[in-house]
């Protein structure tokens, strides 16, 4: 048989089987629980019980169905094909150049090619490229064959939209009902849960709709298809080479990082060693540049870090584990700054403690209520953050600046904390590791080290001093590299981290080596 024959066959086969799965009548009364994270009396659990029994998906009671996961290409194909119970045997291998022969994706993938639902672009199938609603919509009603004109569309479907058509067809066939002024968000992420859904509906027409559904809480969190990197521990030190870290260091470079026990732990001679090993730390959700591997350790950068000689910021080796990547993008959210010297972040309970993170951690806010705020995490969900440990702003442009008399009093709050070497968070500061914290948290993004910070705001004459300003020292009685920094405070006073074997402290400037080694200041108001 000639194979256009063949396929000519398959495809007069494939509009009888839709023709046969808009008839299927559902015969369970009662519906046991498909997954963990589907309610057994939810109607999504009935919708995945009408895909269960037509072998699209398999019952896993204690495994997650992933609802709230983007459906990437190659599952929703994987979910057509199985509901149309397309013979995968007899369709032609196409040529991909990101999917092989011998792949054992591609009988799934040559089935629902042949049938024209799904195809490649510039050479290339994509299988893991994840699905925008509006794409979505166009294949299942493409696999469907679903048409229609309805009375009413979505607020952000116009007539020119590439969707509008699909869009129209699912609401004339009920599978979804607009409610006034709603939108479909076409250019979100189609859902795991939402295209099961869809699909299940389209094959039993008693599950679809009535009436509009219920409003639901929109994320300003957008799946996208752009990858970041994230840090995803409480605080990780940048350290100058990989496999550094000695037994002792061992609670900083775990997986959750014990930040209190390392330092706890560490003699005198043990925090000296850490000078020029260790050059900067980056905090919980910070995002950073994936630079090189090493085995279990990566090169990163991290981006609020500046450093002349690199754009993408402040390089350091970290344990491969302290980052992960993620497809988030949280422009649309607004932001919390831990104000606290340290919170807790809370399970959904708002009892069960998650995770310690340190003054001055950045996160995504999702939602809010009364007490807290629903904060997004890089790779364990939303928890909850108390509001009387952070403030919340539109944007990090958005935040007040601060004045000298905030700046002096938020770095008070850290006198007499052990100094750390190359450290930002508030289990041990650096001596301008504090001064990159305190104006952080206010809003303002200064370098990290002080021979960088030197170099930045307005340079002040040692007479014209004010509270607020920065005061630095350098080699060679003041005229070589600078090597430390504090924060005037007034009546010739700074407040700043010395070194290893001290503590943040206030003290006269004008006496000893500081006086000899002064260099000059800067304002950064």
């Amino acid at each position: 048989m000639k194979t256009s024959n063949k396929c000519t066959i398959r495809k007069v086969l494939f509009q009888i089987s839709i023709i046969c799965f808009m008839f299927v009548i559902v015969t369970n009364v009662g519906y046991a629980q498909m997954f963990s994270d589907v309610k057994s009396d939810s109607k999504l659990n009935k919708e995945l019980t009408v895909l269960s029994d037509l072998g699209v998906i398999t019952m896993k009671p204690n495994e997650l169905f992933r609802v709230n996961d983007a459906i990437t290409r190659y599952e929703a194909a994987e979910f057509i094909v199985r509901a149309l119970k397309v013979d995968t045997e007899l369709s032609a291998i196409p040529t991909y150049e990101d999917v092989q022969a011998d792949d054992p994706r591609m009988p799934v993938i040559a089935g629902i090619a042949e049938l024209g639902i799904m195809t490649g672009y510039e050479g290339k199938f994509n299988p893991d490229a994840k699905l925008s609603r509006a794409q979505a919509v166009k294949i299942l009603a493409k696999a469907y064959q679903l048409t229609g004109q309805a009375t009413t569309t979505y607020a952000d479907i116009p007539k020119n939209h590439s969707a509008y058509n699909a869009v129209q067809a699912f609401i004339a066939n009920k599978i979804i009902i607009p409610a006034k002024n709603e939108k479909f968000n076409p250019n979100t992420m189609m859902t795991r849960g939402d295209f099961a859904s869809y699909m299940a509906r389209i094959i039993e027409p008693s599950l679809r709709p009535t009436e509009p559904a219920p409003p639901v809480f929109e994320s300003c969190a957008i799946e996208t298809g752009k990858k970041r990197y994230v840090v995803d521990v409480a605080v990780t030190n940048l350290w100058n080479k990989p496999n550094q870290a000695r037994v002792v260091d061992r609670p900083s470079t775990n997986k959750p990082v014990e930040m209190q026990k390392w330092i706890s732990s560490l003699s005198l001679s043990q925090k000296k060693w850490l000078v020029d090993r260790t050059d900067t730390q980056a905090l919980y959700g910070d995002e950073v540049s994936l630079l090189e591997t090493k085995g279990k350790w990566q090169r990163v950068a991290a981006k609020n870090q500046y450093v002349p000689y690199l754009k993408a910021g402040y390089p350091g080796w970290v344990p491969q584990a302290h980052v992960v990547a993620t497809n988030k993008n949280y422009d649309d959210c607004a932001i919390a700054i831990v104000t606290s010297q340290k919170a807790h972040l809370l399970e959904e309970d708002a009892k069960t403690k998650f995770l310690e993170i340190s003054y001055a951690t950045i996160l995504p806010v999702i939602k809010e209520d009364a007490k807290f705020y629903y904060v997004d995490t890089p790779s364990k969900g939303i928890k909850l953050l108390k509001k009387s440990d952070a403030k919340s702003h539109v944007s990090y442009s958005k935040i007040p600046k601060p004045t000298a008399a905030t700046i002096i009093k938020e770095a008070k709050r850290y006198l007499g904390l052990p100094y750390l070497w190359a450290g930002t968070s508030s289990w041990g500061y650096d001596c301008s590791g504090i001064l990159y914290a305190v104006f952080r948290t206010h809003g303002v993004m200064i370098p990290r080290d002080s021979f960088y910070q030197a170099t930045g705001g307005k340079a002040v004459a040692k007479k014209n001093l004010k509270p607020g300003d920065f005061v630095f020292f350098a080699y060679n009685g003041g005229k070589g590299k600078v090597y430390h920094v504090g924060l005037y405070v007034g009546d010739g006073k700074m407040l700043h981290a010395p070194h290893y074997a001290s503590k943040v402290k206030i003290e006269s400037m004008n006496t000893g080596v500081y006086k000899k080694n002064y260099s000059g200041a800067r304002r950064y108001f």
